[in-house]
């Protein structure tokens, strides 16, 4: 899984709190490092993410697939309060399309 470590989704932002970037990996959302620069953050969550595998391989867990490999079918399953249902039917006729359509029109 090392050769996979670039394939997972990393994010980097700047942490006035901390004074330093924070990076993380979306698909480890408990790991987090901090770099001065952002080429320090990326190596430091690549270096974490790398021993998090290691470690997870060892203690024969399960290593999420990264976001860039996975095979989406394009559903999305969603749960809304019934009024708010109602609500989207009707917006959703006025504009003269299905809901789905009105759905995906707002996203």
């Amino acid at each position: 899984m090392k050769n996979n470590i670039g394939k997972y989704t990393f994010r980097i932002e700047w942490s006035e709190e901390d004074n330093s970037h924070i990076a993380r990996c979306l698909e480890f959302p408990s790991l987090a490092t901090h770099g001065n620069t952002l080429a320090d953050a990326l190596r430091e969550i690549e270096l974490v993410v790398g021993e998090t595998i290691a470690w997870l391989k060892e203690e024969g867990e399960p290593i999420p697939t990264p976001f860039g490999l996975k095979k989406f079918r394009g559903h999305l399953t969603l749960r809304v309060p019934a009024e708010k249902h109602r609500e989207l039917v009707i917006r959703s006729a006025e504009e003269g399309v299905s809901v789905n359509q009105f759905i995906l029109s707002r996203l």
